[in-house]
């Protein structure tokens, strides 16, 4: 029952996450788009009230309208509408989605002794050390190169240039630390974590600074919209980037690669260079030289991950001369090895039952193989995830594994 209710938050979670997401990300890219469509208002009356840019737009069979103005209307309203909670709640929910399946289960989805060989306590300080130590050095960075000599914020392709640093930087060290999985996750949480304390220490407050300055009839000092604008900005930079890191954690041939921090990497630059497009689309600048440079990576990418072709012919097990089914007879007794642990061949005769028919040279998703034992030694973590702990796999359990059977991996992976 345990395992059940687990799952049933793990898919609760991990929905919340995916719909505040799309509120957040959604409205980010909708006022970038916006800012770059509005045209110098043409009517007096708007030249008057103070609208710096205006646009019309028809949507879901009526027009819009929406006026900006630079400093804010005469009257300012009471009712305001702020964009916030989404952010606030992407990030609550992403962070309670890592806590729940890889804080909590550290031994198995954070660490890998072939990496690095820690406790699961230490794993998880680290863990948490690169989201807040990921926002001091990004928020250092923009208080210390985000100013021009007048006081006012600008330096823009200096900042972003030593934040891409500290990113690639950080990406290396979770690669160094954590299990590959793991460490792509982590940095894309950085990286949210970076999104999501611009809008909660700079972008609200000073808006709301603002906007108490004008009701008291106190001056407004103007950093407040410049801070706020160019946190903003970075923040529809980080968008991409963040989303490929977070979907190619569930690709093993991404995350076990071992360059896998380079990988990540060269994703997150496709994402960076994908929303650059956008946002110069939007300004009406020919910006297709981008595009031609995003495919010309990814065909790179998907060149140098291709898998090599198998030097040794794959040796069908007698178990998969016929499909497997549901109910299927168990491979037989555990076997023990002198010292009294699950024996290597044991797991081997597992997985070449119920694994090998999909796992093989010739047939591998997502690049993960087991017709050898060495590529089963390498694997391991992933084979107690998916078969012990969460019983994912066999995908609809084609190949009829025992429970038995799941129990001796999950014995075998302890004991190594």
């Amino acid at each position: 029952m345990d395992s059940y209710l687990l799952d049933w938050a793990n898919l609760l979670l991990r929905w919340l996450h995916v719909i505040v997401a799309i509120a957040w990300i959604g409205a980010s890219f909708y006022f970038v788009w916006l800012d770059n469509h509005l045209l110098k208002p043409q009517a007096e009356d708007l030249k008057a009230k103070g609208v710096d840019g205006e646009l019309w737009a028809v949507h879901g069979g009526g027009f819009y309208n929406p006026q900006k103005y630079m400093v804010a209307p005469a009257n300012l309203p009471r009712e305001l509408h702020w964009f916030y909670w989404e952010s606030y709640w992407t990030w609550m929910s992403g962070f309670a989605l890592f806590a729940l399946l890889y804080l909590f289960n550290a031994d198995t989805y954070l660490i890998d002794k072939r990496v690095h060989d820690w406790s699961a306590g230490a794993a998880v300080a680290a863990a948490l050390g690169f989201l807040a130590g990921g926002w001091i050095v990004y928020d250092q960075i923009c208080r210390r190169f985000g100013r021009k000599a007048d006081g006012s914020i600008g330096n823009d392709g200096v900042v972003l240039g030593l934040v891409a640093v500290a990113i690639v930087a950080a990406a290396w060290g979770a690669s160094q630390l954590f299990a590959g999985r793991a460490a792509f996750l982590i940095t894309g949480a950085m990286i949210a974590t970076m999104m999501s304390a611009n809008v909660f220490f700079w972008i609200i407050p000073g808006q709301k600074q603002v906007i108490a300055d004008m009701r008291a009839g106190r001056p407004v000092d103007p950093v407040h919209g410049q801070r706020g604008k160019q946190r903003s900005v970075h923040n529809t930079y980080f968008t991409l980037p963040v989303l490929i890191a977070m979907l190619s954690n569930h690709y093993g041939m991404l995350y076990s690669h071992p360059q896998n921090w380079l990988v990540l990497v060269l994703l997150m630059l496709v994402g960076a260079l994908v929303r650059t497009w956008f946002v110069k689309r939007h300004k009406g600048v020919d910006a297709w030289p981008l595009l031609v440079a995003v495919v010309m990576l990814l065909a790179g990418l998907i060149a140098w991950l291709a898998p090599q072709p198998a030097m040794v012919p794959v040796t069908a097990a007698p178990a998969l001369s016929a499909p497997a089914t549901p109910g299927a007879a168990s491979t037989g007794a555990t076997a023990t090895a002198a010292d009294g642990k699950v024996s290597f061949e044991t797991v081997k005769a597992i997985v070449a039952a119920r694994c090998l028919a999909c796992h093989n040279a010739a047939l591998a998703p997502k690049r993960i193989q087991f017709h050898e034992p060495r590529l089963i030694e390498q694997h391991a973590a992933e084979i107690y995830q998916q078969v012990v702990v969460q019983k994912s796999m066999p995908l609809n359990n084609a190949t009829g594994i025992t429970d038995e059977e799941r129990a001796t991996l999950g014995r075998w992976f302890k004991e190594r």
